[in-house]
This record gives C-alpha cells, sequence and structure tokens, in this order.
C-alpha cells in the first residue's frame, strides 16, 4: 500500500468518524465541540478491532506518521496529525513519540500543548475574542480573526462575580465551564480589588507532584467533588497591580510571580517544566478509590477560602514577570509601546512582561529586554496574545484575563 493510498484512507475515515457523531448531536453544539478542543488525546475505538491498521510494521508506521507531521505543519491540516493518534493505542504512542513540544517545534497539536513552554526563538501568535453578554472570553490560535470564522479554539473562560472576588473557570471547551468537569484546565481568581490574581491548575505543575494528589482529593467529600476530576487547586501563580494612592493618570503596573516555573529555566541550560499528560487520560476507565466509612470533613471549593495555600510546589526561586514601562509620546499626550504591530488600539489593558531580574544575577541584556508575554487590542472587543517560553498558552492567557477584570483601586 502506498503513502498516498494511506493518506487518503485516514482521510476518509476521519470523514466517517465525524459524520457518525453529528448523527448523535445536534449540529451547533457539534460545531462547537471539533472547534473547542485542539485535538483529542484518546481514541475512540477499541484497539482489539482495528485490524490492518493496529498491526502495521513498526518501522512503516514510523515513516507515515512522521511524513505527516512535516507536512501538515498549520491547522487546520494538523488535524490529519490528531487523527492520527485516534486510529489505536499503537498509533497515538507512536504519534506522540514523534510530535514535538511547542518549545521544541513552534507548533500546537495536543491538549497538552497549551500546559507547555512556548518556542524560544518566536512567539506563538494568538488572539482572545470577550463576549461581553455572556462574560465569555475566548482564546483563537491565529494572527487576526478569519472573516468565516473558522479559527481553532484553543481555551475559553467564564467570568463570575462573587461578593469579594472574581472568578474566571478556563476550560477547554466553549460552552462547559463546571470545575467538575474533564475540560477544565484552571482558573483565575481574585481579591475585592482587583488588585491580586491567583492561577490555580488542574494539575500539579511537575511531575513529582502528582504523588500527593491522592492525599489532596481525600478532602473532598465524595458526594460533592469526584476524586477523578480536576479541583483546580494548585497554586502555580501570583499576580499583582499596584495600587495608586495618588490617583495620578498612567499606565498599570503589574508583577507575576510565576511559582511553577524556576527562575533557573531562563539561564543557560534551564529549563521549565514541561508536562506530558493530563494526570487523569481521557481514555482511561480507573475505577473510584475506595471510600473509608468514617465521616469525612466536607470542602466547599466555591468559597472564597479555598485554595489559599501553593500545594506541592517545590521551594525554588520563582521567576518573576513585570511589565515594561511606556514612554510618554508628546504629540500623541499618550504612553506609548513598540508592539510591532500587533495592537492598534490604545487601552489601559494594553501590556508587556519581560523578566524582572536582580543586577546581581547577570543576566544577558538581551534576555532581559525579551518580551515573554504581550496582549493588546486591536478592535471592539478583540484582544491579541503573542506569548513565548517559558509561558504556556494556559499561563499566559490567565495573565491576560487578569487585565479584563476592574481595578478601580490601579487606574
Amino acid at each position: 500500500m502506498s503513502f498516498k493510498s494511506i493518506f487518503r484512507e485516514l482521510r476518509e475515515m476521519k470523514d466517517g468518524i465525524g459524520s457518525i457523531s453529528r448523527r448523535g448531536m445536534d449540529g451547533r453544539r457539534w460545531r462547537n465541540r471539533t472547534r473547542s478542543h485542539i485535538a483529542p488525546d484518546v481514541s475512540h475505538f477499541d484497539p482489539d478491532q482495528q485490524g490492518q491498521w493496529a498491526n502495521l510494521p513498526s518501522e512503516l508506521l514510523l515513516d507515515i506518521i512522521r511524513r505527516v507531521e512535516e507536512s501538515e505543519t498549520s491547522w487546520p491540516a494538523r488535524t490529519v496529525v490528531v487523527f492520527c493518534a485516534s486510529v489505536c493505542k499503537s498509533w497515538r504512542e507512536v504519534t506522540k513519540e514523534i510530535v514535538k513540544t511547542p518549545e521544541e517545534c513552534g507548533r500546537l497539536t495536543f491538549p497538552i500543548s497549551l500546559k507547555q513552554p512556548g518556542p524560544r526563538e518566536s512567539p506563538i501568535h494568538c488572539f482572545i475574542k470577550r463576549d461581553r453578554a455572556n462574560s465569555v472570553y475566548r482564546l483563537y490560535f491565529g494572527l487576526t480573526p478569519s472573516e468565516d470564522e473558522s479559527d481553532k479554539l484553543l481555551l475559553a473562560a467564564k467570568r463570575t462575580r462573587r461578593a469579594t472576588s472574581t472568578d474566571f473557570v478556563i476550560s477547554l471547551v466553549a460552552d462547559d465551564f463546571s470545575r467538575a468537569s474533564s475540560t477544565c484546565v484552571g482558573k483565575l481568581r481574585s481579591n475585592f480589588l482587583g488588585t491580586k490574581f491567583t492561577v490555580y491548575d488542574s494539575q500539579p505543575p511537575s511531575d513529582a507532584a502528582i504523588q500527593h494528589r491522592g492525599r489532596l482529593s481525600r478532602r473532598f467529600n465524595v458526594k460533592q467533588v469526584s476524586p477523578t476530576v480536576p479541583a483546580c487547586n494548585y497554586s502555580v501563580a501570583a499576580i499583582n497591580y499596584e495600587l495608586n494612592v495618588l490617583r495620578t493618570r498612567g499606565p498599570r503596573r503589574m508583577h507575576c510571580a510565576m511559582h511553577s516555573i524556576p527562575f533557573s529555566s531562563i539561564q543557560e541550560g534551564g529549563s521549565a517544566p514541561a508536562p506530558k499528560s493530563f494526570p487523569q487520560s481521557f481514555d482511561e476507565k480507573s475505577s473510584p478509590p475506595s471510600v473509608s466509612k468514617t465521616k469525612e470533613p466536607t470542602v466547599d471549593i466555591s468559597s472564597p477560602g479555598f485554595s489559599t495555600s501553593k500545594v506541592s510546589v517545590p521551594s525554588r526561586e520563582p521567576l518573576v514577570l513585570k511589565n515594561k514601562a511606556p514612554r510618554w509620546h508628546e504629540q500623541l499626550q499618550c504612553w506609548c509601546l513598540n508592539f510591532k504591530g500587533r495592537v492598534t488600539v490604545a487601552s489601559v489593558k494594553n501590556f508587556q512582561l519581560a523578566i524582572a531580574v536582580d543586577p546581581s544575577q547577570n543576566i544577558p541584556a538581551a534576555v532581559q529586554e525579551t518580551v515573554i508575554l504581550q496582549f493588546g487590542k486591536i478592535g471592539k472587543d478583540i484582544f491579541t496574545m503573542d506569548y513565548c517560553y517559558p509561558l504556556s498558552a494556559f499561563q499566559a492567557f490567565a495573565i491576560c484575563l487578569s487585565s479584563f477584570d476592574t481595578k478601580p483601586a490601579c487606574e
């Protein structure tokens, strides 16, 4: 069988799966679901019923998937790479072995790519659409919105205002923001004034912290929260906006302490944590742990006091980011930053983040001036978001969400 015929059968099989799925649900809901995930991490087939696909010689299978991965480098064509991982277990393992992280190849493929650091050389370009009516924020992949609205949805967040705080629940899909859902990847919580934010992740910041997950899950009453789904209880970053006590006009000033990223990641030879998979793989049917008959205390995860401490984060110097100070333009009578054409509308929300270093740390000037994350307005309810190493798409999106919250004490 030639490579072209195999490639053609893959596409036909992909179309067949799509038609089967569409028959089982409403068309509009199907479109939302398919554009929500970057890629399914799992196979929906029984590996014992794959026939010739599961029994291909390993050398041939490796060559096929490598060619597909090298030829399909952008969305939506990269869907073919995703489909290779959905054929069966053997195909999935080979595909995951061939596909590199965003730091290595600069491309987003699987959902876990959103939790991995971006590329070192050039940033990944994204944009955010704000839905004011529903308080929903959607992160898309690409430079600008397309005319046919076929953009690839990466993440979505919904804002919920409470008496003493504001929560942004971040999900892989655009229509499910339940923290008990497997699509929930984290949340952002603010204080009453909107000056301090905490980013919570649904999974440990490093593989070494996974062993603490079981101990933490027993804190919850199983009738309230399933122990096998994310609870967004790992604090990975803190965002602080400086108070404007004198009420003087000027840009916001912010600092981000990335507790899950060590400062050594920006030093020569350093690396940032890059998870390989989600704690609970979607294809694994794990049985719930045995529950003791003794009554255990119940914890309300929606209360403001929940998740106030950092969980399983190693004691190391965290990476700190600060916004680059803009300059005052006399002719335009406004504060200006060089966004290299990616931001076109003046807004108090616009910012660029760079590394905050001490002179004694001997960090090269080029590294200090590198923009790690930039965010700015390009139209009504449309904003660009460009990020690079060592931030991930999830971390960058959470930081940008903090800019949308009301901050009367900072302006």
